[in-house]
């Protein structure tokens, strides 16, 4: 699935994938492993509160070109996310028993932030495995 002229992605199966593109040109993507509502924010709400234990959602959103080369975004490359790095504090809004990561970076000329929530801290191995299969699956550049 093309969803930009730079931004390729192979939908994982049991995935459910929406984008639209921010002021003009900025692409936001949400991915989920449960069914994505129309009404829903950037970050996830309106979808959080059906993660059930081994799902997760994964919020992909560009920043302007201004922000390459910025502290903020200095790393490069797709973040590969380890089960250590998904903390219940992480998340924008407190559920009990989810937490979440969010990385910050560059890659395929573009700035990036990456924002993953897991339906249990406690499975956090698992989602972890399930967000990273996701980002397999993008192609950037």
């Amino acid at each position: 699935m093309r969803l930009d002229p730079g931004f390729d992605l192979a939908i994982p199966p049991g995935w459910n994938v929406a984008a639209r593109h921010q002021e003009g040109t900025k692409l936001l993507l949400h991915a989920a492993t449960v069914r994505l509502p129309r009404d829903r924010g950037d970050y996830g709400s309106g979808v959080l509160i059906t993660l059930g234990a081994d799902d997760v959602f994964l919020s992909l959103m560009e920043h302007g070109r201004e922000a390459i080369g910025t502290a903020l975004f200095a790393e490069r490359g797709m973040p590969k996310p380890r089960p250590s790095e998904f903390e219940p504090h992480a998340m924008q809004q407190v559920i009990p028993g989810m937490s979440a990561g969010q990385w910050f970076f560059t890659h395929g000329g573009r700035a990036w932030c990456l924002y993953a929530v897991l339906g249990s801290h406690s499975r956090r191995q698992v989602g972890a495995v399930k967000v990273n299969t996701m980002l397999k699956a993008m192609r950037i550049g």
